[in-house]
């Protein structure tokens, strides 16, 4: 009897090792023992590897052949950096049905666009990511480091200083903590009688899970502490569509324009600069690709609950090809626009850094650097830095965020199909118009010219008005066929690069929404205690309090995302209509040309 699993869920391959699942999908695993929550086995395509145990039932059915032997087949030949496992984990005996998997895991028959899919963080393929930097160390080599990224699961040690407050959620109540008891580091407030009930929420043990990861499971369960400056706060209010992030009060943007290739070591290594204005300041910085890339990946970790951009694709080969470099910046472009628009993102202590650093300057760089890889509020504590409303509507009704979010699971998992199957066919089109329609249309204008070229031997004079006409409307078919080649750098690509950019912001939601669903989850167990008599009224209060500062981020994200998406498609639409109309235009033009030219025959 051979071990097989049946898929419940689509699950998408992130790292080296893993494998990708479609739902209802049969496998053959290797064992029915997990390693720490994951299973090995083969799936329907033969691709073999790991994938989370919890996204599979264990079936038994006959088959003829072994099991495939235990290792790790699909692990690139190339030395990849190891990434970590992945976010979207859910435990198949406490989520809901999962959000759907990006095109590229799903079997889709055409590509996804360039943003598409989880981020990875540079590999040292594009652009030499350590070649410039101070020392090969990181945050997490120095002492200290993992308490300070990673607070909620130590103590918060040191007093505050001026202008920072101290803050915990509650963790003196011991809710969840492992063994039952409370957490290290945070005694009872009382100085020995612990919690009278016999119950607690009950912690995840998938440590993969982004509940977890993110610090929003150990932020619920009242384990996080720490001192919150004021310039760390970010504020969520009440506005006329629901909870939403307080405006940036001086708002700018920042233009990224000539890219220009430049060396170092005398010429041995190259790269590409771009150089950005931020209006705010008006002094230009330049910047690489790695320092976006190293931006990004800060951003992606201090924001849980927030939709980072993703960044343009990478690129190891013909990295300094014009039409590359082209397509790059306009995606930086995009990327540097949905970074400005943002409220929080915009005025993130990094991204400014980023910003206004001069070029110059290594020494300052490389000190905010520093200072980014070793900002504390990340992980649970991020969490803390969230000010709610206060007063009337101050405590939001869990089963209608349930709802509203569920509706906007739904938005975007039908909102990321047809970004794809626009994206396919406007892709499709664009190479019809390239070359088909380009060779179709010029077809047709030698035809004309040959004709033209046959009347030319009849010798007569009465006929040569009618011989350059002819002449002249098989340039103007050639002509044609060139305006259809162009034309898609007009209209359909700046479409397809808005739908790349969204798809990215699609591939973030699902994490988002796991850690809101996650806290849902902790809030109706403790009620449960609660009736049960199990839990005290105040404990159960504190996961509910906790639950709804993470219910306020989440919809201020999502009313963000829908107000940036009616801003940019409504831009982006008008713009290609615009240009097909002067296309069209054109066309026209270049007919009605070759139509005068017989009114003197």
């Amino acid at each position: 009897m051979a071990l097989r699993a049946r898929a419940l869920y689509d699950f998408r391959s992130e790292n080296p090792g893993e494998i990708s699942l479609r739902e209802h999908e049969v496998l053959s695993l290797c064992s029915e023992q997990d390693i720490e929550g994951w299973l090995e086995g083969v799936n329907s395509r033969g691709d073999r590897g790991l994938f989370p145990a919890s996204y599979v039932q264990v079936i038994r059915a006959p088959a003829a052949e072994p099991p495939p032997p235990a290792r790790y087949a699909n692990v690139p030949a190339g030395g990849f950096e190891p990434l970590p496992p992945p976010a979207a984990f859910k435990p198949a005996a406490q989520q809901p049905e999962p959000f759907p998997l990006p095109p590229a895991a799903a079997g889709y028959p055409f590509p996804p666009a360039p943003y598409g899919g989880s981020y990875q963080p540079s590999q040292g393929s594009d652009d030499d990511w350590d070649d410039d930097w101070d020392d090969s160390s990181t945050v997490a080599d120095e002492p200290g480091a993992l308490s300070s990224s990673y607070p909620d699961y130590e103590a918060a040690g040191g007093g505050a200083a001026p202008g920072r407050y101290r803050l915990s959620t509650r963790s003196e109540l011991s809710l969840g903590s492992r063994g039952g008891g409370h957490s290290a580091g945070h005694p009872h407030p009382s100085g020995g009688g612990g919690a009278k009930s016999s119950a607690t929420v009950s912690r995840n043990l998938n440590r993969f899970s982004t509940f977890v990861k993110s610090g929003g499971e150990a932020f619920v369960l009242g384990e996080a502490s720490g001192f919150v400056k004021d310039g760390d706060k970010l504020c969520v209010v009440l506005g006329p569509h629901g909870p939403e992030w307080q405006e940036n009060p001086y708002p700018f943007q920042c233009s990224i324009e000539d890219p220009t290739k430049q060396t170092k070591f005398k010429g041995m290594k190259s790269y590409i600069a771009y150089k950005l204005v931020p209006s705010h300041t008006g002094q230009q910085v330049h910047r690489r690709y790695k320092h976006f890339d190293w931006l990004y990946g800060r951003l992606a970790e201090k924001f849980p609950v927030i939709s980072v951009p993703h960044l343009p694709e990478k690129q190891a080969t013909g990295r300094f090809e014009e039409d590359f470099i082209s397509k790059r910046r306009k995606g930086l472009a995009w990327w540097m626009d949905h970074m400005c628009s943002h409220p929080v993102l915009a005025q993130c202590d990094a991204f400014q850094h980023f910003l206004t650093c001069p070029s110059t300057d290594e020494k300052a760089w490389k000190q905010g650097k520093r200072k980014a890889e070793k900002d504390e509020m990340v992980g649970a504590n991020f969490f803390l830095t969230i000010s709610v409303p206060t007063g009337p509507g101050a405590v939001l009704d869990l089963q209608e965020v349930e709802s509203q979010v569920d509706g906007f699971k739904a938005f975007t998992k039908k909102m990321d199909e047809s970004a794809l199957q626009l994206n396919h066919t406007a892709n499709e089109f664009a190479r019809k118009q390239v070359t088909g329609f380009k060779k179709e249309y010029q077809k047709v204008g030698h035809s004309f010219k040959c004709l033209s070229q046959a009347f030319e031997l009849d010798q007569q004079a009465f006929s040569a008005g009618l011989n350059q006409a002819i002449a002249f409307t098989a340039e103007a078919y050639d002509t044609i066929g060139d305006l259809f080649a162009d034309q898609p750098r007009q209209d359909l690509d700046p479409v397809m690069d808005l739908l790349a950019l969204y798809q990215g912001h699609l591939a973030n939601f699902p994490d988002i929404i796991h850690v809101q669903k996650g806290a849902l989850t902790k809030v109706k167990e403790s009620k449960r205690h609660v009736e049960e008599g199990k839990m005290e009224l105040q404990k159960a209060e504190g996961i509910q309090e906790r639950c709804n500062i993470i219910s306020f981020a989440t919809l201020a994200e999502i009313n963000h995302f829908h107000k940036i998406r009616v801003r940019d498609f409504k831009s982006q639409m008008q713009h290609f209509l615009q240009q097909q109309i002067l296309f069209f235009q054109k066309v026209t033009q270049k007919l009605e040309e070759a139509l005068h030219k017989y009114d003197s025959v």
